[in-house]
């Protein structure tokens, strides 16, 4: 039995949300930038890139400015939005390396299982059509039969890379359409990507025009290692401080035009009124000169604290734009707490789709956001990410408050049946807490000043993350 078909048992109806379907499921797309910085687009805020598609899109829809991945490094991040749990519940805990040879930490058998079950998955059994294009990385063994590919996770036509387009954003090599090696391509990442996208809707919609579709858009954009056109390039010399910072501003326009394209493709098509579009990132920027490949990495995450991969707000917190015409309510800015997690149930809430019984979710469905009305969360946002760069590898927010913790752990980038008892038994200690409302770049820790507040969400975090870790996959290593 298929992994799809495996699924289609599994579903129960909940009443409760009748009300909320759509009389016409609509089209979803989702575009996803790959190290995008909170404060890299115009309408977050900075200075010199220009992004006129995309604020053109937040004006007409909405403009998170508390917008959260899935976590702070780009595999996890990943699916946990293709799940709508959190990675760890998958076994996912940073990115995904290649699975060359057997590894003490077990990492080459990481990729996310067949027993997930994902956005494409449930809207498949809703009738829709479903797409990837870009970026993939959601296992160590890409375009392998000894692990499940983009079609077991329910994408019916995939074109997509296993990690970074290489060698850089210009003129790729290394994508892999259904299963084929295409070979060398002409042009950039970006455009390669969205192109192949267009196609797929053009042709979609010319031989099933009645049939909606979910489309996934990952873009390589701005990760290192980073190649832009030369035209775009000179507009930014006057701006930059060096070369490789031009570089990286017309790199992020470059991102803005491909998401152009595809708004016209919508509107030429007649496709545009019923289709949401979703714009964000991974996780937040790079560090410059992290890595020795990493001198293009001026990602800006002002005003946020840290970066890529750390707990505090610049390693998760970042863009989100919605757009839906005549059902999204135009020019609204949004601070409450939204996550990719939440995608998977309200897709399958606009859909008409049932979330299968007994399904661990981490979202909620977030469509009162449209109408401009607050969101229901239950439970609050917790990340778990033990090779944070910073000290405090537990985060939660609640409200408008965020609460760190440290583990005395050393640092992890998988877990397995060799350290799964040393995590367990660690506890949490050394508790930061901010107000997020007052102190978006939690510069002060306020937990002296508020003893009950930190009481009482100390007692919540615990609880939330033992719950994730006892229900977190432990690999098992391979034997010598």
């Amino acid at each position: 039995m298929s992994v799809h078909s495996r699924f289609f048992t599994l579903f129960i109806f909940n009443t409760a949300t009748l009300s909320l379907f759509c009389d016409e499921p609509p089209n979803i797309v989702v575009i996803l930038c790959d190290d995008l910085g909170y404060g890299d687009l115009a309408s977050y805020g900075h200075p010199h890139i220009r992004t006129p598609n995309l604020d053109r899109m937040a004006a007409e829809g909405i403009r998170c400015t508390d917008f959260y991945s899935t976590a702070p490094v780009c595999s996890a991040s990943r699916v946990g939005l293709l799940t709508g749990r959190s990675p760890n519940r998958a076994g996912v805990y940073d990115w995904i390396p290649p699975g060359k040879r057997v590894q003490p930490n077990a990492r080459e058998q990481v990729h996310m299982r067949q027993e997930e079950v994902t956005i494409p998955q449930l809207l498949k059994s809703a009738g829709y059509a479903t797409a990837l294009s870009g970026k993939w990385h959601c296992n160590s063994l890409f375009n392998s039969d000894q692990q499940p590919q983009p079609d077991d996770a329910g994408f019916d036509y995939w074109f997509a890379t296993h990690n970074n387009a290489a060698p850089s954003h210009a003129h790729p090599n290394n994508f892999v359409r259904n299963g084929e090696p295409v070979g060398p391509l002409e042009g950039y990442s970006c455009q390669i990507v969205t192109n192949e996208a267009i196609r797929w809707v053009e042709t979609q919609t010319q031989s099933h025009p009645n049939q909606p579709f979910f489309l996934y858009i990952a873009f390589h954009e701005p990760h290192e290692p980073v190649a832009s056109p030369e035209e775009l390039v000179d507009t930014y010399r006057t701006v930059a401080s060096s070369e490789k910072q031009a570089a990286y501003f017309a790199n992020v326009e470059n991102v803005d035009h491909a998401v152009g394209s595809l708004q016209d493709t919508l509107k030429r098509l007649g496709l545009d009124d019923n289709t949401l579009v979703i714009f964000s990132s991974d996780n937040g920027p790079e560090t410059l000169n992290r890595y020795p490949n990493a001198d293009h990495s001026f990602g800006s995450a002002d005003p946020l604290r840290g970066m890529k991969l750390w707990t505090t707000e610049a390693g998760f917190r970042v863009a989100g734009i919605f757009r839906w015409p005549n059902k999204i309510i135009a020019g609204q800015t949004f601070n409450q707490p939204i996550s990719a997690l939440d995608f998977l149930p309200t897709f399958c809430t606009l859909a008409n789709q049932p979330i299968p019984h007994g399904l661990e979710l981490d979202g909620v469905d977030i469509q009162p956001l449209f109408k401009g009305k607050q969101i229901e969360r239950p439970n609050p946002l917790v990340w778990a990410f033990y090779n944070a760069i910073n000290e405090e590898r537990i985060a939660m927010r609640d409200g408008k408050w965020k609460i760190l913790a440290k583990l005395d752990l050393p640092k992890y980038q998988n877990i397995h049946d060799g350290n799964i008892e040393a995590i367990r038994s660690a506890t949490l200690s050394e508790f930061e807490l901010y107000d997020l409302s007052q102190d978006l770049s939690e510069s002060t820790n306020v937990a002296n000043r508020y003893p009950e507040q930190l009481a009482a969400l100390t007692r919540k975090l615990k609880q939330s993350y033992h719950e994730l870790l006892e229900d977190s996959y432990v690999w098992k290593r391979a034997s010598p």
